[in-house]
């Protein structure tokens, strides 16, 4: 059996408050609201994170950067995605490819994806086309179709690129 490949799943949600900016993959978007949380909220690189991690084989983002911990209280998620890449590099894996999954009714993800890409890309070391990224909405039902907050599913391959520490 080889250890060469891991693949890793990631999930995150967060409720859309007053007062927040809305960040996900990095960039401001314009909105009306932001995402609630302890860091930034951004959905997205939360679930990146927990797919790396699970990759690797290592604890969530909660145990990582627990939201009891005023250190990352608003805290930039590029910065926490640079920290946990970092422990999945210490121990031997790259990025082969990253698949995420935006499921949320507004805002509209599409004028953003470019910007978003170029930010995963250059936090983790890949090429823009090695990323996919795409949004889809709910058709109104549960607590994302009724406009509440954003979910979004990733899933990431990491290859063996050294000999694990």
């Amino acid at each position: 059996m080889t250890d060469g490949f891991r693949v890793g799943l990631g999930f995150d949600f967060h409720p859309f408050g007053q007062d927040r900016r809305l960040m996900l993959g990095g960039v401001r978007i314009p909105h009306p609201l932001g995402l609630r949380g302890h860091s930034d909220a951004d959905a997205l690189l939360h679930a990146v994170i927990d797919a790396l991690l699970g990759a690797a084989g290592l604890r969530d983002i909660g145990t990582w950067f627990p939201d009891t911990d005023p250190a990352y209280r608003d805290s930039s998620s590029r910065v926490l995605l640079e920290k946990a890449y970092e422990q999945v590099r210490d121990r031997g894996f790259a990025v082969v490819n990253l698949d995420i999954t935006v499921l949320a009714e507004a805002p509209r993800i599409q004028p953003h994806v470019g910007a978003m890409k170029a930010n995963l890309a250059r936090l983790l070391s890949v090429e823009t086309g090695r990323i996919g990224l795409k949004a889809t909405t709910m058709e109104g039902c549960g607590p994302i179709g009724r406009g509440e907050g954003i979910a979004v599913q990733a899933v990431v391959l990491l290859v063996r690129s050294k000999r694990e520490a």
